[in-house]
């Protein structure tokens, strides 16, 4: 009993720190940088400009701007533009691609306090658009052209707050701040949980048994075993309490930062167990079509994961 206390406070404390300490302020910075952009009609500008050349490949405008949420807000933040397409009468098609697209690219609440950790942001952040670009052409063109591709008129207005006066800068920066506040708050009891379930593979010989079998494939993609742990946290857990287990592995030296950017392309993504939840939750719809998005995702991510196994 006093092992499994000790094992729960030290993941307790682990978990607290990566959340308060690392999470929260990136979270607040991006998310107020963010807010801020939306407010001065900045990326309004950004998703008419992108819209007509990314259209060929299965993504409208509200598309666009779910690639901007998720590769710089958070997993959760395309749900309302998801929702909004689901309402808005986009086509069924058009809902796949965007949802393969947004499974795939790089979630901003793994990767930006990772890059604290000694992740490459850059790299991630190029082969998460290239990514997230193969699975939505893929899922148009591929899984996802048997559906309704049929589109109601669409309003693709995006209603921001107003950010003209100090005041409405202010107010602004005060509700990204209380949302990163409320992100990372709400990250704690799953990376608590993953801590302690991880510790608990470890001494249970899990880990030991499931190394030899998935061994060639990690050699195949040029990839260190160790990144097993990791892995099966990530797609059992979320992103979230993948970013704990690799925090703890890099204080104790079983992990790198090499390691860790070698393995971001299928580490660093929202197709998990928690994150489809999540997703999926946007719309009856868009919960019709996470099949094929699925599928759609998975090209993307391969593509991502070759990338990054090639440039280390």
């Amino acid at each position: 009993m006093d092992i499994l206390i000790d094992v729960i406070l030290r993941a307790g404390r682990s978990a607290v720190e990566l959340s308060l300490f690392v999470l929260l302020p990136v979270m607040v910075v991006m998310l107020s940088l963010m807010r801020l952009l939306e407010a001065k009609g900045a990326l309004d500008w950004l998703v008419a400009r992108l819209a007509p050349v990314l259209r060929p490949l299965g993504l409208t405008g509200l598309g666009v701007f779910a690639a901007v949420q998720i590769n710089f807000v958070s997993f959760a933040a395309p749900v309302a533009t998801l929702a909004m397409m689901d309402q808005r009468g986009t086509s069924d098609r058009h809902l796949a691609a965007t949802l393969a697209m947004v499974m795939a690219m790089a979630q901003a609440n793994a990767s930006f306090p990772l890059a604290a950790l000694g992740l490459r942001l850059g790299p991630v952040l190029l082969f998460s658009l290239i990514g997230g670009l193969a699975a939505a052409t893929a899922t148009y063109y591929g899984f996802g052209r048997g559906l309704n591709a049929a589109e109601q008129p669409l309003d693709e207005t995006l209603h921001h707050p107003s950010a003209e006066t100090a005041k409405g800068v202010l107010d602004v920066i005060n509700r990204a701040g209380a949302e990163a506040f409320k992100i990372a708050v709400g990250a704690i009891p799953m990376l608590v949980l993953s801590l302690v379930v991880v510790t608990a593979l470890r001494a249970g010989g899990a880990i030991d048994l499931l190394t030899p079998l998935l061994a060639p494939t990690m050699a195949a993609l040029h990839l260190d075993t160790a990144l097993i742990l990791p892995t099966l946290t990530k797609y059992l857990a979320g992103g979230t309490a993948m970013m704990g287990v690799m925090d703890e592995m890099l204080r104790a030296g079983t992990a790198t930062p090499a390691m860790l950017n070698q393995g971001a392309g299928f580490l660093i993504h929202p197709l998990d167990i928690p994150g489809v939840a999540v997703l999926i939750s946007s719309g009856r719809r868009v919960a019709a079509v996470w099949k094929p998005a699925a599928l759609g995702a998975g090209v993307g991510i391969l593509v991502r994961t070759l990338g990054h196994a090639l440039i280390g």
